[in-house]
Order: C-alpha cells, then sequence, then structure tokens
C-alpha cells in the first residue's frame, strides 16, 4: 500500500466514522482517533458486503456500498462507545 493509499484510508476512515456517529442519537464518548478506526474498518467491511451482495460496482455513485459502511460504522460506534464509556464506570 502506497502513502497515498493510506492517506486516502485515513480520509474515507474518518469521513464514514463521523456519518456513523452522526447516525447515531446522543453523544458518543470516543476518541475521534477510535472513531477514524472504526470508519476505516467499517469501510472495508462495507466493501466486501457489497462485493458479497453484487453491489458494488455500479455506475455512478455507490450507493448502496456507502449505505452499508455508514451503517456498520454507526453499528461500531455504538458497540465501541459502549464498551470504552463502560472503562472508566466503577459501581
Amino acid at each position: 500500500m502506497t502513502v497515498t493509499g493510506i492517506f486516502t484510508a485515513l480520509i474515507i476512515g474518518l469521513i464514514i466514522g463521523v456519518l456513523g456517529r452522526l447516525v447515531l442519537p446522543g453523544k458518543q464518548s470516543i476518541p475521534i482517533w477510535l472513531t477514524i478506526v472504526v470508519g476505516i474498518v467499517a469501510a472495508f467491511l462495507g466493501t466486501a458486503l457489497a462485493r458479497g451482495v453484487g453491489v458494488a460496482s455500479t455506475p455512478g455513485v455507490d450507493w448502496i456500498e456507502i449505505l452499508f459502511q455508514v451503517g456498520l460504522a454507526a453499528v461500531g460506534v455504538a458497540l465501541v462507545s459502549g464498551a470504552y464509556g463502560r472503562r472508566g464506570v466503577h459501581r
């Protein structure tokens, strides 16, 4: 992977992660670096899912693939936010 590929993956991960956070109601108490990681993972998984379903390559913008990615990012942010938020709570 080239430097450009890594930079592009970080930017796309940031965008997908932020969109995933925006879909969820309420405040998520996770740092931005974790949002980027969740976004990158969701982008890769969403692309794989779109390829598996057969909708990864469509003319124009791949809206279904983006929907898969953002949906997976929202699920990932919700899971990570729940796990990350529990670290500091001691009852």
